[in-house]
């Protein structure tokens, strides 16, 4: 079930909210259970199969949990979390990996070994990491062992945050789920749908209209359309991309987080305005959060980190790390691409001591701040080509350069359609990827009567966004999300 259909807002959410509110305050784990079973209707819903894989998943991650907090500081403790390790990764292998793998072998090695059946479960990804995030902070002591099978199973399967993250830590939600307050607060449930309609504007407008022109320069370059490529399409196309990746990724969070706020939960922030960055080190501080920190507490900082004597282990932490992130987004050359692209951005900054050496000078910083965003740009190019030779002919295309021996034009006339026509959307985009409205407001802290103003003109602004949403919803638009893929 995606949020920005009309059977989850007017179905499938009134329901859950209707049910869990109804439940008395005192009934605290009543209605944790209530939040469980809708939490795996709403995963069955669209992936029945798949349940039993989650809820497998959940289990033997429990028992691993009371397995490491049982023995902790003894040699079997380490034994569990590497067994612990190997059913994750077995399973994440099977489900996402096996037949790209398969694949893979018959092309290097002729061979022809027959490829599985299996389709890949929505939301793997995410649902696999918030499981052995929960085993390994039991194993270190960062969170208690949850004794009760169904906290575990509502901390991995909690709805908002199941098929498309945030990932959220297990040390960040223990005390929740049993502690938080599960009275109604207006504040809170105010402010979740607030920031749940900030998320639906994000992806049902802005992301949903810059794809559309995203679609058509990849496919004119890949030759899937009859439309034929030009260099200024190229970059329209990237640019579109490059927003729609992100309004579509940060509208998911954005909702996400709402709608855990709705039912008293506080989910950490996923994304902080990762486009103004001024280094690649910086936008990786700044983009999906939740999984960056994820690899970096524990792959990187286990593997060493930075804190390490020689620069050649440096070097290779960095490069696992990155591996990992590339090939956790996807089976595909192209993911494991992408990540070994940032290794090597990345691994630069380290051994130069950047961002110190480029602070030195304003015009320095703002030229590496360029450099920074055309080098995210060029990643997108990757991460959104089918494969790596796609990827190769769109960067030609965007430098003037002949592909597959053949020079396009700068312009032609659909280009100049798709400036003319998407203009005032791409100026929304760069506007909305800027803390503007927090800059707004912290300008008008301190006069109340503006700062209502402001407020009335914000909710007023926020319902026309809904009601646009919803249109869209019943027109039935396209509507597609990235990281459902993942």
């Amino acid at each position: 079930m995606v949020f920005s259909t009309a059977i989850f807002m007017f179905v499938f959410l009134p329901i859950c909210l209707g049910g869990y509110y109804l439940i008395p305050k005192g009934m605290r784990k009543t209605k944790n259970m209530f939040l469980l079973i809708m939490s795996i209707l709403f995963y069955g819903y669209g992936e029945p199969q798949f349940v039993y894989v989650m809820i497998a998943s959940i289990f033997i991650n429990w028992l691993f949990g009371l397995a490491v907090d049982k023995y902790r500081g003894m040699p079997a403790a380490k034994r569990f979390i590497a067994l612990m390790v190997l059913w994750n990764v077995g399973i994440f292998f099977i489900y996402k990996y096996l037949n790209f793998t398969i694949a893979t072998i018959d092309r290097f090695f002729g061979t022809d070994i027959p490829q599985t059946t299996l389709y890949l479960p929505i939301g793997i990804s995410f649902f696999t990491f918030q499981a052995m995030s929960y085993v390994v902070d039991v194993y270190r002591g960062t969170a208690p062992v949850q004794k009760n099978p169904f906290n575990t199973a509502l901390y991995i399967s909690l709805f908002p945050a199941l098929i498309a993250g945030p990932i959220i830590r297990y040390n960040s939600i223990a005390d929740q789920l049993t502690g938080r307050d599960v009275r109604f607060n207006a504040d809170d449930f105010a402010y979740g749908v607030k920031r749940f309609v900030i998320g639906l504007g994000k992806k049902l407008i802005l992301a949903n209209m810059a794809a559309s022109v995203a679609d058509r320069a990849f496919a004119s370059v890949s030759g899937i359309s009859g439309e034929e490529p030009a260099v200024m399409l190229g970059w329209i196309g990237i640019v579109c991309y490059t927003f729609q990746i992100y309004f579509d990724f940060s509208g998911y969070s954005d909702m996400a987080i709402g709608l855990g706020r709705m039912f008293g939960f506080r989910f950490l922030e996923n994304f902080n305005y990762p486009y103004i960055s001024g280094t690649v080190t910086e936008f990786w501080r700044r983009w999906h959060i939740s999984l960056s920190t994820w690899f970096r507490d524990y792959v990187y900082f286990p593997l060493g980190g930075s804190h390490v004597d020689k620069k050649s282990r440096l070097v290779f932490n960095l490069f696992v790390t990155w591996m990992l992130t590339g090939i956790w987004h996807g089976a595909g050359w192209t993911f494991i691409v992408w990540g070994l692209f940032y290794f090597v951005l990345l691994t630069f900054e380290k051994l130069c001591g950047i961002p110190a050496l480029v602070a030195r000078s304003p015009m320095t910083a703002l030229l590496y701040r360029i450099f920074t965003i055309l080098c995210f740009m060029l990643g997108w190019v990757v991460f959104r080509a089918p494969t790596i030779g796609d990827a190769y002919n769109y960067v030609r295309l965007m430098f003037g350069l002949s592909v597959d021996g053949e020079h396009y034009p700068l312009f032609t006339e659909a280009t100049k359609f798709y400036i003319e026509d998407n203009a005032a959307v791409l100026v929304i985009c760069v506007i909305a990827c800027m803390p503007v409205v927090k800059l707004v407001q912290s300008r008008l802290a301190d006069n109340g009567v503006r700062l209502r103003a402001a407020t009335t003109a914000s909710n007023v602004f926020l319902g026309i966004v809904f009601l646009v949403c919803v249109s869209y919803m019943v027109n039935g638009s396209y509507n597609p999300f990235i990281y459902f893929n993942f």
